[in-house]
């Protein structure tokens, strides 16, 4: 067996940071667990609700590795971070950074920059401790268990075939849709939100039932999903980069591995960046489903289809 784990890291302590992990088992990768901070993972692998003393954004690497090692009954091999990591110390942008918004910056998913301060000691002391624990940071390739950084925004792009930067982030609805309802803005995340979950149990196995066990998510939560699916999303980095099937942007100091796209997985998904693709068409018909009534007429709006239509889906 092989197992992966994936980190959507805060860059700053005050934040929570999802945890995912995965196996690949006979009849594939399977989600093992996911959890939106540290703590939640810790308690999963102690088997314990987790509580307000659980919750401590702050990682310890070694805890870390070990609640991994109990869920999955072994080691990772990979472990996958979204969160810039450097050998050297990181002081502003990186060339990996400069790179991969050359590469993407077209589509919307230039790389941000990081900053002494963030994530500053939050990178430098994760690095140490993996590198600690066997898992020196993979900048060419990976040769037995290594930590490699990922960016969940072109990997989506790459992972989805489409031609720009997906509107999944809950903290940028307002300026996705700025004409729309509060309600509306979060039905449109929620659905988007479903339609990358659809491309990822493609990879995964049991994304999808892991999602509809979060159906009906009060608002206070979303930010948690979402932290969620991008650690969901690093996993799937991990995957590919094992397989061979991922770009890497960067130099021997630091480098960000974006996942190619399967294409037998595309052809399945039939997810081409056509305004008419089925992943379209579906993302249009959720949004349908959760429409209340004083929001019909902006929804007809976007979607350019006719009340009658919205009320055959």
């Amino acid at each position: 067996m092989t197992t992966v784990l994936g980190i959507d890291a805060a860059w700053t302590a005050k934040n929570p940071s999802g945890v995912a992990i995965v196996q690949k088992r006979t009849s594939g990768w399977e989600l093992l667990a996911a959890e939106p901070s540290y703590g939640h993972f810790l308690a999963r692998a102690q088997g314990v609700p987790a509580s307000s003393s659980h919750l401590s954004n702050s990682v310890d690497v070694f805890a870390l590795i070990a609640a991994a090692s109990r869920i999955a009954g072994e080691k990772p091999s990979v472990v996958a971070v979204d969160m810039p990591l450097a050998y050297s110390q990181i002081v502003g942008r990186r060339y990996a950074d400069t790179a991969v918004s050359r590469a993407y910056g077209g589509r919307q998913c230039a790389a941000h920059s990081p900053t002494i301060e963030r994530p500053g000691p939050i990178s430098v002391s994760m690095r140490q401790q993996f590198e600690t624990l066997g898992y020196p940071l993979s900048t060419r390739d990976i040769s037995g268990s290594a930590l490699i950084e990922v960016y969940p925004h072109p990997a989506l792009v790459e992972l989805t075939a489409e031609p720009k930067r997906l509107p999944y982030k809950i903290g940028r609805a307002r300026g996705y849709c700025p004409e729309l309802t509060p309600s509306f803005r979060k039905s449109m995340i929620a659905a988007e939100w479903e339609s990358i979950v659809e491309v990822l149990e493609h990879y995964v196995s049991g994304v999808k039932a892991y999602w509809r066990g979060r159906q009906g998510a009060k608002t206070k939560d979303y930010k948690a999903h979402e932290d969620v699916l991008d650690a969901i999303v690093c996993c799937v980095c991990a995957i590919r980069a094992l397989e061979g099937e991922a770009d890497i942007y960067g130099d021997d100091d630091a480098a960000i591995w974006v996942p190619r796209a399967d294409p037998v997985v595309t052809a399945r998904a039939l997810l081409p960046s056509s305004p008419s693709s089925s992943r379209a068409e579906m993302r249009l018909e959720l949004y349908a489903e959760r429409l209340i009534r004083g929001d019909l007429h902006r929804y007809n709006q976007i979607s350019g289809r006719s009340a009658s239509k919205v009320g055959e889906t």
